[in-house]
């Protein structure tokens, strides 16, 4: 089915809604212009915004423009898309914003802190001396080296 986008910043962009949009996800809606964005960079395939709730200055999300819920959903070229437009738009924020490191995360299913169903990436630039740098910081688990080794060759492929 075709449709026209309503409230599009151009009026004449169509665009094919199928398995491409889910109408009730708030990313698609920014991709297809129905909610406003600072966008900071667009090709065919991704949009890359401003988070609308920053860990930091520059913090941004990777988003494809087709709908897919997780990294389960999404295929292997739009995947390594989105590493490559990642490495790219890092190298570019560090140099305009001169961070101190990157944080580039993405989150699968609600118990991993997925809260938005449709595959982003977040780019977090770190700055020295900022306040919640270790928002990424976990405690570690320790395993036996019986249990590394049983775990290892359970996942061996």
């Amino acid at each position: 089915m075709i449709t026209q986008i309503k409230g599009s910043a151009d009026a004449r962009k169509w665009r094919i809604i199928d398995k491409m949009r889910d109408a009730n996800c708030i990313f698609c809606k920014i991709i297809g212009g129905e909610i406003p964005s600072n966008t900071i960079y667009e090709d065919d395939e991704f949009k890359v915004i401003l988070d609308a709730s920053p860990a930091s200055k520059g913090h941004a999300l990777i988003l494809p423009k087709e709908h897919y819920a997780d990294i389960y959903e999404i295929d292997e070229k739009t995947a390594g898309h989105a590493m490559q437009l990642a490495k790219k738009l890092a190298k570019h924020m560090t140099d305009v914003l001169k961070c101190d490191g990157f944080n580039i995360v993405q989150n699968n299913h609600e118990i991993a802190g997925q809260t938005v169903f449709h595959f982003h990436m977040h780019l977090i630039p770190r700055y020295k001396n900022a306040k919640n740098n270790d928002i990424l910081i976990w405690d570690h688990e320790e395993f036996t080296p019986e249990e590394m080794a049983e775990i290892r060759d359970s996942l061996k492929m």
